[in-house]
């Protein structure tokens, strides 16, 4: 197993996927609290923190199957945040026996049509590479960040992004590969018990998302007050709260 991960805790085990922009550290606050009562398990996916870098075609559905079994893990309760969700997503829908929870923090769609303020914010990002400077500014004014960008966790937040920046500006072309046909499509296959949080403050395409996983058979909604996409930095025994209560269902 070539991506860096860390174990941490005992019990019912429970996968942490990172979002975009972070690493590792997404789970700073939650990982701690979680691992006082369960076994958790957090990574770097392929290309980002301590991991090795993309070479050829990247599947992060597949790598985290090849991660599970690494750790003997015949199944486990998965959390996603953002890209980290949209990766628990397809692979709840394709391996749902090693899925026993699923739970989505902002997650990203694939086969979701974005909006036009929302991929003007992305080339907005992309117009100004290679300067991280510039980077940092323009992606860290977007109004998902508004409630970590004025709060304790600025300055964390700020680190998080240009490690991630210097990180993936030094990445070798690669072709991302995502199961067909998109999990848009297919989202009332999902059998586990499925719960979905977001932030009050996170983008409204967020939470246009939100309105599609309506069609899971056994999910619940949960919005977090004065919240925004970092929820996992902001407000991480509320998310505490709402896991272990999901897991004990």
């Amino acid at each position: 197993m070539d991506l860096y991960y860390q174990v941490t805790g005992e019990g019912h085990p429970i996968v942490l996927l990172h979002s975009g922009g972070t690493d590792r550290r997404d789970w700073t606050f939650l990982a701690p609290r979680i691992a006082q009562y369960y076994k958790v398990v957090t990574f770097d996916v392929r290309g980002i923190g301590k991991s090795p870098s993309p070479n050829g075609s990247v599947n992060y559905v597949e790598d985290l199957l090849l991660l599970m079994d690494h750790l003997e893990l015949e199944s486990a309760t998965l959390v996603g945040h953002s890209i980290g969700g949209q990766i628990a997503t397809e692979f709840a829908l394709h391996y749902p026996e090693k899925v026993k929870n699923l739970i989505l923090i902002a997650p990203s769609l694939s086969g979701f049509h974005y909006s036009e303020a929302f991929n003007e914010y992305i080339n907005s990002i992309n117009r100004v590479t290679p300067d991280i400077d510039q980077m940092l500014d323009v992606s860290l004014s977007g109004s998902l960040y508004q409630v970590v960008m004025s709060g304790p966790h600025r300055d964390r937040m700020i680190q998080m992004h240009r490690d991630y920046f210097n990180r993936i500006l030094t990445w070798p072309h690669f072709e991302m590969i995502w199961p067909q046909p998109p999990a848009v499509e297919r989202l009332d296959e999902l059998s586990m018990n499925t719960l979905f949080i977001i932030g009050e403050k996170d983008f409204q395409d967020n939470h246009r998302v939100a309105e599609h996983f309506k069609k899971v058979p056994n999910v619940s909604l949960s919005e977090i007050a004065n919240a925004d996409h970092m929820v996992t930095l902001t407000h991480p025994d509320t998310l505490f709260v709402k896991i272990d209560n999901l897991i004990k269902e």
